[in-house]
């Protein structure tokens, strides 16, 4: 049996059309985003296939520049951004199978509700997401096949949305988190309410338990170690933002308190969007 290897696709970040700009901002962007290629001798999985036409037909270049036919395409969660470029995977390797556990299947119907796609992603995205969105099939077991290894979907439950994975190949000690982990990006802690933050920090150590020698971040600065120290330092963000909330009396403050504690992560305008959930 060949060992496995992986690679790593990192979209980069990319304008949003929105009038919600954090204090001193001209441009809301969008966080750069990870797909992940397992593979083996002949073939592989691709984890996330990420949102644009444009960047899911970059995805598919780089696949099949890697000689390798896609058997499974794998979600780790709801979130559009990480789902959305499933068709033009697909119209490239129609044979592969489409899967993400049952709770990520609900929820990436939600994401293709009208009040989703039509409220939220289309506006900000116009005519640039794929034509066709797709929903995965719900995964009969837990575990993916590639030529003779376990690929184990982990339930994670909440990280930065509900219902959340990660895919474990423990025969090379790789994580893929999705969003579970994020690394040198600002997180999205827009749905960390009523005790989702307390959640995330669960779902951190359910990673760690796994010890992962790799850990692929959802959001990642092209080019950064894709060690295990991630975890850790998403689960600092997260505390940091939790005592920072506490302090914080407006939306300004907040978002100032984490900028001063973390200045050189990716995309300041999603933290915008958090401390404005957090506090209006």
């Amino acid at each position: 049996m060949a060992p496995l290897d992986f690679a790593t696709f990192v979209s980069p970040l990319k304008p949003v059309v929105s009038d919600d700009l954090a204090p001193g901002a001209t441009q809301r962007m969008w966080s750069p985003t990870t797909s992940t290629l397992i593979y083996g001798e002949r073939d592989a999985v691709l984890v996330d296939p990420l949102l644009t036409a444009d960047e899911a037909r970059n995805l598919v270049d780089w696949v099949v520049a890697a000689d390798r036919t896609v058997t499974t395409v794998f979600v780790t969660h709801g979130h559009g951004d990480h789902f959305f470029g499933a068709a033009v995977v697909l119209d490239r390797f129609p044979e592969a199978k489409f899967v993400a556990t049952a709770g990520v299947v609900e929820r990436m119907r939600q994401q293709l509700s009208p009040e989703v796609l039509d409220g939220f992603w289309r506006p900000r995205f116009p005519g640039r997401l794929p034509e066709r969105l797709l929903v995965a099939e719900p995964l009969e077991s837990h575990s993916l096949e590639l030529e003779g290894h376990d690929l184990v979907a982990v339930e994670l439950g909440h990280s930065d949305t509900d219902d959340t994975t990660a895919l474990h190949v423990p025969a090379i000690g790789l994580v893929v988190a999705g969003d579970a982990v994020y690394n040198d990006v600002h997180l999205y802690l827009v749905e960390s309410g009523n005790g989702g933050r307390r959640a995330w920090l669960t779902a951190l150590e359910t990673i760690e338990s796994l010890r992962p020698r790799t850990v692929i971040a959802g959001h990642k600065r092209a080019g950064t170690d894709d060690g295990p120290h991630t975890i850790e330092e998403t689960r600092r963000y997260i505390i940091d933002f939790d005592a920072a909330a506490d302090k914080a009396g407006t939306a300004v403050e907040l978002y100032e308190m984490m900028l001063a504690q973390h200045p050189d992560r990716v995309n300041s305008g999603v933290l915008w969007n958090s401390a404005r959930a957090v506090k209006g």
